[in-house]
């Protein structure tokens, strides 16, 4: 049987993108670039201005709202496990169940199977796709939660905490992705309460209305609601407004995030992650069966000693970004 032959520079770190010299194109850039994927809308990966941008229809239709002067040539939106061909390269989007519309990137070349995950969970989610397993020669993985002493709890036993709350919630949360998944479980684990959306968080939400396979109930916010009627509210603001308001009276401070630093000085804590924990990246890794994992996004020493003797672990970045939507 014929080795495969594994390219060591098939994808690279470029600045504040990935880039593969072999197809001439781009992962998630941050700058402008001639052809890019994009793995999900959030800001950390997705950024305007490229001549050609390919990805699923969720993340197209936000990036066309939330970057309106770049033309809708610009884009090109690829349904999931739909195969195409960059300069040699067979590229497939499969889901990442990070957020609705994230996906993974299978690139195959010269036979040899490479897939980035972007951002990825195993949680149930019912508001976006759930992700998909498939085997590869090289894994290219985050590695944000790649700690052996990370375990993310049942998100339906966080989000019961509130109902123990007996006034109303500011609740902090990333826009895209986490905003929508609180809001289906307060749905669905708190029917009393009734949710609240911060204004800067309607147009994910009127997407996800479009878009994602789950009914969200919800009502944008006004300026008597938590002052008014039974003390039943949840109102869901972004990072900065949480912040903003950390002098508020007569209401518990809750925010949703894997991070424990996120957890100090709010009332509660509430650790709802959209990222593998430790014991869900084993388990992935197992499904996909690598000959060798590169790591992103990330500290992957852990897992590099962790899988020592048994999987090649190297680290193919230079400098850190900052996830998004933790």
């Amino acid at each position: 049987m014929k080795s495969k032959t594994i390219l060591s520079d098939f994808l690279v770190k470029k600045g504040d993108a990935y880039y593969c010299r072999y197809g001439d194109f781009y992962i998630d850039p941050l700058y402008p670039v001639k052809t890019a994927i994009v793995s999900h809308a959030h800001g950390d990966h997705a950024s305007p201005g490229h001549l050609d941008t390919y990805a699923t229809p969720f993340t197209v239709a936000f990036m066309q709202q939330r970057f309106p002067k770049y033309t809708k040539e610009a884009y090109t939106a690829v349904p999931f496990n739909t195969s195409w061909t960059i300069n040699g390269i067979k590229i497939t989007l499969l889901a990442a169940g990070h957020i609705l519309g994230s996906a993974q990137i299978l690139m195959e070349y010269q036979g040899v199977r490479y897939l980035y995950t972007g951002d990825y969970k195993l949680q149930d989610d019912p508001t976006c796709e759930p992700i998909q397993f498939v085997q590869a020669d090289v894994l290219i993985t985050e590695t944000t939660f790649a700690d052996p002493t990370v375990q993310h709890p049942d998100p339906a036993q966080e989000i019961q905490q509130l109902n123990e709350i007996n006034s109303n919630i500011l609740l902090g949360c990333y826009t895209l992705g986490k905003a929508q998944r609180i809001t289906h479980l307060l749905n669905t684990y708190c029917p009393d309460k009734v949710v609240l959306l911060h204004h800067r968080m309607l147009m994910a939400h009127r997407l996800y209305d479009q878009y994602s396979p789950a009914s969200l109930n919800y009502k944008v916010y006004g300026r008597k609601d938590m002052k008014e009627g039974i003390a039943n509210k949840v109102y869901l603001v972004p990072p900065l407004t949480f912040n903003s308001y950390f002098r508020a009276t007569n209401v518990a401070r809750v925010f949703a995030s894997g991070w424990a630093k996120l957890q100090q000085h709010n009332d509660l804590s509430l650790y709802i992650s959209d990222h593998v924990d430790w014991a869900d990246l084993l388990h992935y890794i197992n499904g996909v069966n690598p000959l060798e994992i590169w790591t992103i996004h990330g500290d992957g020493s852990k897992l590099k000693s962790h899988l020592a003797n048994q999987i090649s672990v190297r680290d193919i970045q230079s400098t850190a970004l900052i996830p998004v939507g933790l």
